[in-house]
């Protein structure tokens, strides 16, 4: 059977739903210390570089939509997604291995003491909206993506062009937001 024909509604759904599980386990789960066998201090950099791809060919993605270069438009997306694909795993390995870093926790013991909340003063609260908001709508953008991109291979442009005037601007907002996390949490590394 084709992809045109077939209903993957329940994979989506699944796979959607099992990436959010997985990281929120590596986030609350205690773990063994274990090595990686390579230093993952690199990979925060690595997903801001991957987020900053992806939110450059989203760019190119809707200037190609925009002038009718479709087969451009079809390549943009799907290095995007490819490269959303490599941050995901990235980022589960880089999570399976190190604690989550604090904002503000100069010291790096995962404390922030009272005087550390005062030194990072009212950017905490920038940095947590934009935290949060990127983290729910990472979550909200698996299926969107996953649905604009069968509705595009079933050629069924129609709901594919509805869907993606919602997917676009979310995961652009992803790409953006993921990029500014990292640069606003990086002095804490």
């Amino acid at each position: 059977m084709s992809l045109t024909n077939k209903n993957l509604n329940l994979p989506i759904a699944i796979v959607s739903i099992a990436i959010p599980v997985v990281v929120a386990l590596l986030m609350f789960l205690p773990r063994q210390h274990m090595e990686a066998g390579f230093n993952v201090t690199v990979l925060p950099l690595f997903h801001a570089a991957l987020n900053s791809a992806t939110a450059v060919l989203l760019l190119a993605s809707l200037y190609f939509i925009k002038t009718k270069h479709i087969k451009a438009h079809k390549i943009a997306n799907l290095i995007a997604v490819a490269l959303s694909a490599i941050f995901l795993v990235s980022y589960v390995t880089y999570h399976f291995f190190v604690k989550s870093t604090m904002f503000g926790d100069v010291n790096h013991d995962y404390i922030v003491t009272e005087a550390e909340k005062a030194a990072a003063g009212g950017l905490r609260y920038v940095y947590f909206f934009i935290l949060i908001t990127h983290i729910v709508l990472a979550g909200i953008i698996v299926p969107l993506v996953l649905f604009t991109l069968l509705r595009g291979f079933q050629n069924d442009f129609e709901k594919h062009k509805k869907i993606a005037r919602i997917t676009w601007p979310i995961w652009f907002y992803v790409a953006v937001t993921g990029v500014i996390v990292y640069v606003m949490i990086s002095p804490y590394y």
